[in-house]
């Protein structure tokens, strides 16, 4: 057994979709419309094309509730990891991409936190 799919709550797929490819740089790997939105998956160049991320539509409404709770908490939705966590912090920065935190260490890892433009906290994490 193991983990194939992982979801992210988006408010907005193609929004999501355009984020999550073009500013962090994730490849599209399915894209399948089902009704009024898409089955929609993303995966890493640097990981496994095995493991997707879904950007998963918010249109529950516990989904948006749910969401919205973590985002005013402060709680990441997922995390990324990084092999250079303040490369890839400047690179990001640069592309607009909206950081809670700098680059900090916390016990053995290094961990920053930034918004996703879709409703999110993103934990970017390097050990």
């Amino acid at each position: 057994m193991k983990v194939a799919l992982s979801s992210v709550l988006v408010d907005d797929q193609a929004k999501a979709e355009k984020f999550y490819t073009e500013v962090l740089g994730f490849v599209k790997h399915v894209d399948i419309p089902i009704g009024e939105f898409r089955w929609l998956t993303v995966v890493s160049p640097e990981g496994s094309a095995d493991f997707q991320l879904v950007l998963e539509p918010n249109a529950h409404p516990a989904a948006k509730v749910f969401q919205k709770a973590l985002f005013d908490d402060g709680i990441p939705a997922t995390a990324f990891q990084s092999t250079d966590i303040h490369k890839e912090y400047e690179k990001l920065t640069q592309r607009g991409v909206v950081f809670r935190s700098k680059p900090t260490q916390a016990g053995p890892v290094t961990i920053a936190v930034f918004e996703d433009t879709c409703g999110n906290l993103i934990q970017l994490f390097q050990t």
